[in-house]
Formats: C-alpha cells, structure tokens, sequence
C-alpha cells in the first residue's frame, strides 16, 4: 500500500530532523506541509520526528463503512450534546473565580469540540464536499425554525462545493 508523509504541525517542536533524513527534500517547505509530490512513502522522517509529528499514511483511504439511519441519527444526536457542552464549559470559563478553574473549563470545553467533530466524521461528514455534508447544509437551509443560522452563507458554501 502507498503512504505518504504527514506532518501534524501542533505537534511539531521544530528539531527538524526530518530535513536531514529526507532524501527528497519533501520536508523542507516554507509552510511546513510535506510535499506530497515528493514523498517516496520511506517512513524515514517519521521515523527521526522526536515529537512523533509526523505520521505515514496511506494514499488511498478505504471507503468509509455504511451506517443504518438509526445510527447516523444518534451520532447526530451526540453531536448536537457534544456542543452544547462545549457552549457549557466555555460559559463557567467566562463566570471562573479563579484562573485554575477557567483553564480547566477551556480544556474541557476543547476536548468537547474534539469529541464533537470526532462523532460527525465518524456519522459520514468526513469532508465538506461530501454527499452528507451537502445534505445536511441543504436540510439546515430549508429548516425554518432554526434561528440565526446564517442561510445565505451555507447557500454560498454549497453553490462552491
């Protein structure tokens, strides 16, 4: 199986060992993304990445597995909870007494977020252009009781995809 080289770059430390282990350049970028053109797949880079930022993987990934109704329906459900805990932690953060608590409630209220979009890749909105994700903006556009969601511009974003 082909992979490639990916650099998570809120991992990175910057030792940058990576640039003197690749042998074709496909590290040394300005932006710090790895030159997918470049990469053979040797692994080397992520080998010598002290602060594990790097990863192989695969060219092609499989097609993500089909879900019944019902369980794209709860995933959704999860979801919805997830920000609404989120918009939770991120309020107490606000009301904190002292900077302890408001550190904590901002980790929880990330993990939340984590979680949250975790659950909606694995509900199939693994990507903004895909078939799900077009259906779901379609299905909150013409939902008249959903307040202040901003209609024209989910229009606009499917008018691009």
């Amino acid at each position: 199986m082909k992979k490639y080289a990916v650099r998570n770059i809120n991992l990175c430390t910057k030792d940058c060992l990576c640039l003197f282990v690749c042998s074709t350049g496909a590290t040394d970028t300005e932006n710090s993304i790895i030159d997918v053109d470049k990469c053979i797949g040797c692994g080397a880079c992520a080998e010598a990445c002290p602060s594990g930022a790097i990863s192989m993987v695969p060219a092609e990934y499989p097609a993500q597995q089909e879900k019944t109704e019902t369980v794209t329906d709860m995933l959704n459900a999860m979801a919805a909870s997830k920000a609404i805990q989120e918009k939770m932690a991120l309020q107490m953060a606000e009301g904190a007494g002292t900077d302890e608590f408001y550190r904590l409630m901002k980790a929880v209220a990330a993990s939340e977020r984590l979680l949250g979009a975790d659950i909606m890749r694995e509900a199939g909105y693994m990507l903004p252009q895909s078939d799900n994700a077009k259906a779901k903006l379609k299905e909150w556009i013409d939902d008249p009781e959903l307040k202040g969601f901003p209609k024209e511009k989910a229009e606009k974003l499917l008018e691009l995809l």
